[in-house]
């Protein structure tokens, strides 16, 4: 199979892990403008997002020039179908952390409503998983790519950890409902940054196998407990 080192795609593949890198890096400054209260660096993660836009713009251009000058067969056409899809996923984590960003300014004008541990924790997850997601398309990684997949659940099992204890807040304290809300956005938000990266992990799969995987049995994740 061919890869994304294939000299023809070099600008293709640069830009994807330009990109990569660059939705990581804005995904980690919303986070710590959230947990430090740092509104200077909230706008410059806002201001940034342009920068996303451009990439996936780029990316797209490049994929649809080699398919027109190439004619490339099956497995080539994957292979570029598949960057370009990935591209769409990493401007979408993109847009995930200029929303976290903003709720970031939101809450750094009242006092934390609780520690934040639980949403560094969930940040942490969803990022390792994107940055293996991508490792593994760049690679043809199979088998780290089904790892990716099968590791969805423990954020989604967090999310959903953190909305009822935000829940009980809202419950027991009304004056916290506004934070608990802008709380459970960037939960969510997270959330479909680690749904981002099991995207391009099932693309993955497809580029290595020609097989469609979503919502099959070979990623399918173990179900939560009772």
């Amino acid at each position: 199979m061919r890869r994304f080192f294939d000299a023809e795609l070099e600008t293709l593949r640069s830009h994807l892990i330009l990109m990569g890198e660059t939705a990581i890096q804005q995904v980690r400054d919303a986070l710590k403008a959230l947990v430090e209260a740092n509104i200077g660096l909230a706008d410059r993660v806002i201001a940034n997002d342009d920068k996303l836009d451009e990439l996936e713009i780029k990316i797209d251009n490049e994929g649809v020039r080699f398919m027109n000058l190439r004619a490339p067969i099956a497995s080539d056409l994957r292979l570029v179908i598949v960057g370009m899809k990935a591209g769409h996923d990493l401007e979408r984590v993109g847009d995930e952390a200029t929303s976290i960003a903003k709720r970031a300014i939101k809450l750094c004008a009242e006092p934390p409503l609780k520690p934040y541990i639980d949403i560094p924790h969930m940040a942490s997850i969803a990022l390792e998983m994107l940055r293996d997601a991508l490792d593994c398309m760049l690679h043809g990684d199979e088998a780290k790519a089904i790892a990716v997949c099968k590791r969805d659940l423990e954020v989604d099992n967090l999310n959903r950890q953190l909305y009822r204890e935000l829940t009980s807040f809202m419950v027991e304290k009304p004056e916290t409902i506004s934070r608990a809300i802008e709380l459970m956005f960037i939960s969510k938000s997270l959330e479909r940054i680690a749904d981002h990266a099991t995207n391009i992990a099932e693309e993955t799969i497809y580029l290595v196998k020609g097989k469609d995987v979503r919502h099959s049995d070979e990623v399918k994740k173990t179900p939560p407990p009772a």
